[in-house]
């Protein structure tokens, strides 16, 4: 049903909203298979250097005889970063930020040539009053990811923020003032890159500790990302295999209608012309047009409230599973990870990702003996823009 503000707060109009809810929405489909550069491409833009995912020797000598992608890889599959299905109807004047996603993996890889299908649904949302926009609407969709021969790859909940745009400036929480992105001097820029490098040899043999070895409480080995630059936001964006020119497609079935294309009430340059996608192939690349091209356009981010460029959540939910899957080594798998965004990652900041084990299970609903690993990320400042947990095996 419709919102009423608070505290004076403009209303927020749910009212389009309300009849999506366990819907099916969001026919999008990859025409091609991934391949082994598409994983490549992934990897180099996530930070991440596993070189199971992008050496090929290395990968040929592995008990998987070849590149085989990340589990993070499973939402470049995908059309949306994995939000577009909590998104669904028109709110006048409003934006969206990605809030958080969780993940259930199945035992399925997904390997060069694999083509993966999805159903997507709208779970349904809750309105909470924020600091950053007052009346805030939080928004769950659900996406099932499938491959061509039907076997259950994942399963994803997402979940999105949004808000009113004029209420978000007003508040300032990210105004421009507080963002002039950090500079680093040749100094600090130095112990940044001795910290990643540190990270990098932490277990670039991919070695899986014994179940038996580990307690809770140990920490894994801390790991640095960034700075982050419209640079390192443009190639994230550049590794998702949707924001290719003419790599999907709409297949809505007969008889069913899609919302996806219908206004959702964003700001007019924050708005794709599906028209002009059809003839222009700039208007369909979203670091061009559309909702996320706030994330390297300062002016834009600064309108809707984010006081400057920033990072994406789907990135920031791959830092914390690529990190969990790089300690568990070759033999390791993530069957469940769940994170929630505090904060984008923002232009000029550096994101040190600290892990600690939390629990062990000696049987669990996955049939194995899982660790679960707690996740934390902060700002050169300490501030937090994530948590999140993941239920780890360790193989046999």
């Amino acid at each position: 049903m419709a919102e009423t503000g608070h505290n004076n707060a403009p209303a927020l109009d749910t009212s389009d909203v309300d009849k999506w809810i366990g819907k099916q929405i969001v026919y999008a489909e990859m025409w091609d298979p991934c391949n082994a550069t598409d994983i490549r491409r992934w990897v180099q833009a996530m930070d991440y250097a596993n070189p199971l995912h992008w050496d090929e020797n290395f990968a040929r000598a592995s008990k998987f005889g070849g590149i085989v992608a990340p589990q993070s890889f499973t939402v470049a599959m995908d059309y949306g970063h994995g939000c577009h299905p909590s998104c669904v109807g028109k709110i006048p004047g409003s934006h969206l930020i990605f809030a958080g996603e969780e993940w259930w993996f199945y035992g399925t890889p997904v390997r060069p040539g694999d083509k993966l299908v999805q159903e997507r649904r709208f779970a349904g949302y809750k309105v909470t009053e924020t600091a950053f926009a007052g009346p805030t609407m939080f928004a769950n969709g659900d996406t099932v990811h499938r491959n061509q021969h039907g076997a259950l790859v994942a399963k994803e909940r997402a979940t999105s923020i949004r808000y009113l745009i004029e209420e978000a400036n007003k508040r300032g929480v990210y105004g421009k003032d507080k963002r002039a992105p950090k500079k680093w001097d040749k100094a600090e820029l130095a112990e940044i890159h001795k910290l990643r490098h540190q990270w990098i040899l932490s277990n670039r043999e991919g070695i899986t500790p014994s179940y038996a070895s580990v307690k809770v409480g140990d920490k894994l080995p801390r790991r640095v990302i960034g700075p982050h630059s419209v640079v390192t936001f443009a190639l994230e964006c550049r590794a998702h295999r949707q924001n290719i020119w003419g790599s999907w497609r709409w297949n809505v079935p007969e008889g069913a209608y899609d919302p996806a294309t219908e206004d959702a009430g964003f700001a007019e340059d924050m708005t794709y012309d599906f028209d002009m996608r059809k003839i222009d192939p700039r208007h369909a690349d979203g670091l061009f047009h559309g909702p996320s091209s706030g994330h390297i356009n300062s002016e834009k981010a600064e309108n809707v409230g984010m006081g400057g460029a920033y990072g994406y959540g789907s990135s920031m939910n791959a830092w914390h599973m690529d990190t969990v899957a790089y300690w568990a080594g070759l033999d390791g798998y993530v069957w469940h990870s769940k994170t929630q965004f505090r904060s984008p990652a923002f232009e000029g900041d550096v994101t040190f990702v600290d892990a600690e084990i939390v629990d062990k299970q000696d049987q669990s609903a996955y049939g194995v003996p899982i660790v679960t690993v707690k996740t934390k990320m902060t700002t050169q400042d300490g501030d937090t823009i994530l948590t999140g947990t993941a239920d780890v095996s360790l193989g046999g």
